[in-house]
């Protein structure tokens, strides 16, 4: 891994920390579960009673994975718990395979030809990609909302209420519909427009419309890979805001290029770096995760440092 030569010292990056919610970080009582839907989970997908040995709550627990693409070893060997009820971060330099190991998490890769996973990644305590699973299920409680902004081409009403269709959530749809958008910060915005074509709303909105339309349906977890990259400033802080009050009730994993956003918002860090190894081959790996204040503040191996103190990448 190439690192820039210099001949002092940088000074770490000067980035405000997350603490408003610093003890639940080692305190797991106060995270209050949340129920999955009126139903609760499909049989066979969750064994509710998965607990890490401390007694914090895993909901997701990722152990030894390795991602590849046909003949290409993408990502290697990444281990790391995701808590409830918490926001954790992803970040590293691009191409260090932080977006496809989130992608992994929802089984999204799946959709991509000769892409496969192998280590386990567990949500609550059951392998997502064990025999019998239904990568639709895994989906349908593990949401992702995308770097860029992707509402159908259909009205505000109709982009909400379309995962509730075919999930056959149709009881009380007006009602679930303007929870979705009150969860997601917009109902006021759009509570008069609603069969305005969502494609008309500001880059702001659309994303904004594009997290109600995941939360519409009650899942458990929100993946967010970029989702303020497009985004001007302003709408960048409404996003992260509503970051802030979702991870009440979501579980949330979000991919960010920016450290200063991952240090706002998150409760937990992973850096992601990226070598090449002795066939020429540019692979991905997790160099470290922790407490996001104590990444940013004391970095425990000497590549995290780089990173943050902008000698590399």
């Amino acid at each position: 891994m190439a690192v820039n030569e210099t001949d002092r010292r940088t000074e770490p990056v000067q980035v405000e920390t997350r603490t408003s919610r610093g003890a639940r970080l080692t305190d797991g009582s106060q995270a209050s579960p949340r129920a999955l839907g009126p139903q609760g989970p499909p049989k066979g997908l969750v064994d509710a009673s998965h607990a890490s040995p401390s007694g914090t709550e895993t909901l997701i627990r990722l152990s030894g994975v390795d991602i590849h693409y046909g003949k290409t070893h993408a990502v290697r060997d990444v281990s790391l718990p995701v808590a409830r009820n918490r926001i954790t971060a992803m970040i590293g330099p691009s191409g260090c395979g932080k977006s496809t190991v989130l992608r992994s998490i929802n089984r999204m890769n799946d959709l991509i030809p000769g892409a496969k996973v192998t280590g386990e990644i567990t949500y609550h305590g059951k392998d997502i990609y064990g025999p019998g699973v239904d990568p639709i299920a895994v989906r349908r409680y593990i949401g992702m909302v995308f770097q860029k902004a992707n509402p159908f081409p259909k009205s505000i009403y109709d982009n909400v209420a379309y995962g509730l269709r075919i999930n056959g959530m149709t009881d009380g749809l007006a009602d679930r519909v303007e929870r979705a958008l009150r969860g997601a910060a917009l109902w006021d915005e759009v509570k008069d427009n609603l069969k305005k074509s969502a494609l008309a709303l500001s880059g702001g909105q659309q994303q904004r419309l594009c997290i109600a339309r995941a939360i519409a349906v009650e899942p458990e977890v929100l993946l967010m890979d970029e989702p303020c990259s497009a985004l001007d400033p302003i709408a960048t802080a409404r996003i992260e805001a509503l970051m802030n009050e979702l991870v009440e009730d979501y579980t949330i994993v979000i991919v960010t290029h920016n450290m200063q956003q991952a240090a706002r918002v998150s409760d937990a860090t992973a850096f992601y770096s990226a070598d090449v190894d002795g066939a020429g081959e540019r692979y991905g790996f997790l160099v470290e995760f922790d407490d996001t204040q104590r990444l940013f503040s004391n970095p425990s191996d000497p590549r995290t440092e780089d990173y943050i103190t902008g000698r590399f990448g």
